[in-house]
């Protein structure tokens, strides 16, 4: 299935999910989220399928080809509004129905855009407001991030080669260069974040395409996917597109921008862990787990 910011130079102990330890983790790993109610969501798969309006497909709470609810009304669905703007490149060949990029763009239409590849935008005069989450030789991690793109000359960064090196503060204004700093994070340049929609072995020619060469790769180093879909033979760092979404956004608002995390992205797994649960369960009743 997708994969966006993956590692497979695990070193750390890997989570599940962002709460609790494995053993917390283990068959119900959302548990501790801040989700809107799934009742809706219930009621709808009592219903059965729908006609997408669009389309006339055939499809259960949303038409993954649309990008539309099905059965289900916009007041009934958690709608969050993200700290920038993300772009997801779907590869051509990606099955509509088995990607969960279409649940970013449900709960954040305001600020997720999905493309079909080739038909991407030119990030070449972006390329200091924009980075790629994938893995690879120079990615770097969230944190680093900050620091690579403070570093841009004009940005509020580290100085060019040629410039005077600004004179150390004096110790008393140490604690007013600390607050500056937080506040430079804050208003930091990046204002979009790219993941790629595609199984692993499709990502090559989208990651090789020359619009996305200057980008400043991320790589998401020490969570493990709870997709039930997840290929036979991958890492389990192999993350779901809405996975990779809503970590790196997580690890963002905590190690960027400085703030307390309080469930602000939680409903971004909405659909997914509703999805997990219904997938299990019948699992389960089939003697499949």
């Amino acid at each position: 299935m997708e994969k966006s910011g993956m590692s497979t130079k695990q070193k750390e102990k890997n989570e599940c999910s962002h709460l609790g330890d494995a053993s917390e983790m283990k068959g119900k790993p959302f548990d501790g989220l801040k989700l809107a109610s799934h009742e809706v969501l219930e009621k709808a798969q009592m219903t059965g399928r729908s006609k997408c309006p669009k389309c006339n497909g055939s499809r259960m709470f949303y038409c993954y080809t649309c990008f539309s609810l099905v059965g289900v009304s916009q007041d009934d669905v958690p709608k969050i509004k993200l700290p920038v703007k993300i772009d997801i490149i779907k590869h051509p060949h990606e099955t509509d129905g088995k990607s969960t990029a279409v649940h970013a763009k449900l709960i954040a239409p305001d600020d997720v855009t999905v493309y079909t590849y080739p038909c991407i935008p030119e990030y070449e005069n972006e390329k200091y407001k924009v980075v790629l989450v994938f893995p690879g030789p120079g990615s770097v991690t969230v944190e680093e991030m900050m620091e690579e793109l403070l570093r841009v000359p004009g940005k509020g960064g580290a100085p060019s080669a040629g410039e005077p090196s600004p004179k150390r503060v004096k110790r008393d204004d140490e604690s007013e260069e600390r607050e500056s700093t937080k506040l430079q994070q804050r208003d930091c340049v990046l204002q979009k974040v790219i993941f790629i929609d595609s199984t692993w072995n499709q990502t090559n020619k989208i990651i090789s395409d020359e619009r996305l060469q200057a980008l400043l790769r991320v790589e998401l180093k020490t969570r493990k996917t709870c997709f039930w879909r997840h290929q036979k033979g991958s890492p389990d760092t192999y993350l779901a597109t809405i996975e990779a979404i809503y970590y790196f956004l997580k690890d963002y608002h905590v190690l960027c921008l400085s703030q307390d995390y309080q469930g602000d992205y939680d409903n971004l797994l909405y659909f997914f862990a509703y999805l997990h649960k219904l997938i299990n369960s019948a699992k389960h009743a089939a003697g499949r787990l």
